[in-house]
């Protein structure tokens, strides 16, 4: 039986029209909401116009933080040494890249083709990102954990019929067959390469030590960033329950496709700071304050030392 050459490239298209259309229908919605709740976000936009400058400051700063800790993240995922240099500004780069195609895609390409750069096979480029994501999503996990005591009944569970929870274990126990039949005899190899790396990266102190310090670094600077935009806007909330707010919120708008969270993380953030008790109009002086540091401000320097990268091999 000849193989279907066509077949492979057919499906990875229609994941493409898939994913597209996913995105799409989020950030119509998303344009849908905004246009639905526009005096409240003018007013935050107004609010946000005349916050404190001291805290907006400290915010900025917190957000240029963001990148060298996601560089020392990446560091430590590697065992070979990189340019300090040019790994700051591919973060930087990658960030951009990031919110323009969707869910992580353009990150994931910057760094992987820097990491080739500087002399690292594909296959361990790729194993190096999973190790930075994987640090990544345990620290997360770590602090939510850390915080949910100091902030109780903050991430309340929604109250569900008995059928509704009954259809949604099982959903999940499906999920969860189809998974172990299909996916994991394909991934069973990578994730002992990603389990090999870490070990190996855990026999050097300065790497484990980048490696996780980075990535904690990372998520914590992006919740100070909005806990100095909330003190700013003059929002009622404390510091802890604001990063856990984050941490919730972020963690909802990563099951959605769309770019860098574009629009799904923006009604993530304004959804859980409003139900937590926040006015309406500071909850949006807030996420606007915190997705123009993280977002807009940073988006066209960083495509254009993403095209500085590029024409100069450095990507």
């Amino acid at each position: 039986m000849v193989p279907n050459v066509n077949a492979a490239p057919a499906m990875s298209r229609r994941g493409v029209y898939w994913h597209a259309a996913a995105c799409l229908a989020v950030l119509l919605g998303a344009g849908w909401l905004v246009r639905r709740h526009w005096p409240v976000v003018e007013h935050g936009a107004l609010r946000l116009a005349v916050a404190d400058q001291g805290w907006l400051l400290v915010a900025a700063l917190a957000a240029v933080g963001t990148w060298a800790s996601s560089a020392l993240a990446q560091q430590g995922a590697v065992a070979r040494r990189l340019p300090g240099g040019r790994l700051v500004a591919a973060q930087f780069a990658a960030s951009a890249a990031n919110h323009v195609l969707p869910a992580g895609v353009g990150a994931g390409a910057v760094n992987l083709r820097f990491l080739m750069r500087c002399g690292l096979p594909p296959g361990r480029g790729a194993s190096a990102l999973a190790v930075k994501a994987a640090a990544g999503a345990v620290v997360r996990l770590a602090l939510v954990a850390a915080l949910a005591p100091a902030c109780p009944g903050l991430l309340r569970a929604p109250h569900l019929p008995a059928a509704v929870l009954l259809a949604g274990a099982a959903v999940v126990a499906l999920a969860a067959v189809l998974l172990r039949a299909r996916v994991w005899p394909r991934c069973r190899g990578a994730v002992a390469a990603v389990v090999a790396d870490i070990r190996a990266l855990h026999s050097r102190p300065a790497r484990a030590a980048a490696l996780w310090g980075g990535s904690l670094a990372f998520t914590g600077l992006h919740a100070l960033v909005l806990i100095s935009v909330a003190r700013a806007v003059e929002l009622p909330l404390s510091p802890a329950r604001v990063a856990l707010l984050y941490l919730a919120a972020s963690g909802a708008a990563a099951l959605l496709p769309t770019p860098g969270g574009l629009g799904s993380l923006d009604a993530a953030l304004a959804l859980a700071l409003t139900a937590s008790g926040t006015p309406a109009a500071a909850a949006a002086s807030a996420v606007l304050g915190y997705r123009l540091l993280t977002v807009w401000l940073p988006l066209l320097p960083g495509l254009l030392l993403l095209g500085v990268l590029i024409r100069r091999r450095a990507l």
